[in-house]
């Protein structure tokens, strides 16, 4: 009898973006404890391009080698976020019911480029905004997850009137990063190119630098929170810019966000306030999977891009 399939995009080794191949491979069977989640939507983000290139410098190779397969992936089914409705339940499965609508991380599990996934029932899933389409849904995970760690790490809750500067303030983190900030009245400064200028004054920024017009680390202004969220600069170029008591926090090092089912609550609930936009470069279909990924590969995008697994 003929096991039942489904579509999913294949890392077949490290590499440029025709590494990933469309593949019709076996759907997922869940099991007590999970939910078969049909997937609508995912997204690509500078960490699945990292992993699908193995885009590290030195030890971290060898770290990422052990960590994620020697040769190619031992998940070959890369992605970390999805949108989707629940199809299936497991017998001892009482958050969800079937025909749900929601949205999560799978973080090192991977698994979303792909029609369908089980995914345990207390896993980084959550129902999903429920004035949000399945392509916001999935653009508004990975961003949001990662500013909302950071700026949690920074205090950004506990204290009031904080200035705050977001660098690479158009990416998917920097764009949640600035709508989270906001959220918790803050003054932002962004440092963006001028192509991201329009951007980020409509998210709300209250003073803009672009650097490919000034060097940040020249303005007058000190801050509570610098918050490097492309991984490209250090406590040691940008210190100076800090109040007593400031604190620098980047994507790139040791620190990973790690991923909790509060954060995704967050997000909802912001984005049901319309308090949070799902900022969308440009949305792919599966079957174009490669080409999405070279988009991300030039440093380019704006915000989110979204992969598109079902019509």
């Amino acid at each position: 009898m003929n096991k039942p399939t489904m579509k999913a995009a294949i890392c077949t080794k490290y590499g440029p973006p025709e590494v990933l191949q469309i593949e019709m491979v076996e759907k997922p069977v869940p099991k007590d404890n999970e939910i078969l989640i049909k997937i609508i939507a995912s997204a690509v983000n500078s960490g699945d391009v990292r992993v699908r290139g193995l885009v590290v410098e030195g030890f971290m190779k060898i770290v990422m080698r052990l960590v994620l397969g020697f040769s190619k992936p031992r998940k070959p089914i890369l992605g970390t976020v999805f949108s989707g409705i629940v199809e299936q339940v497991g017998k001892n499965v009482s958050n969800f019911k079937i025909a749900d609508e929601v949205y999560g991380i799978t973080g090192f599990k991977f698994g979303t480029y792909a029609e369908y996934i089980a995914v345990v029932d207390k896993s980084v899933t959550v129902k999903k905004p429920f004035n949000a389409t399945f392509e916001e849904a999935a653009a508004i995970c990975f961003g949001g997850q990662t500013a909302y760690y950071f700026l949690e790490k920074a205090k950004i809750s506990e204290k009031e009137n904080l200035k705050i500067l977001v660098y690479g303030a158009t990416g998917a983190v920097g764009t949640a990063a600035i709508q989270i900030a906001k959220y918790h009245n803050a003054e932002v400064t962004a440092v963006c190119s001028k192509h991201g200028k329009e951007l980020v004054r409509e998210l709300g920024v209250d003073k803009t630098v672009l650097y490919d017009k000034e060097d940040y680390t020249k303005i007058p202004e000190k801050f509570d929170i610098i918050f490097d969220a492309v991984g490209k600069i250090t406590k040691k170029q940008c210190g100076h810019l800090l109040n007593n008591g400031g604190i620098f926090k980047s994507v790139e090092g040791f620190e990973m966000a790690s991923d909790e089912i509060r954060q995704l609550v967050f997000l909802r609930e912001l984005f049901e306030k319309g308090k949070y936009k799902a900022t969308i470069d440009k949305i792919y279909s599966i079957d174009n999977i490669a080409d999405a990924h070279r988009y991300v590969d030039t440093g380019r995008k704006k915000g989110n891009v979204v992969l598109r697994i079902a019509e």
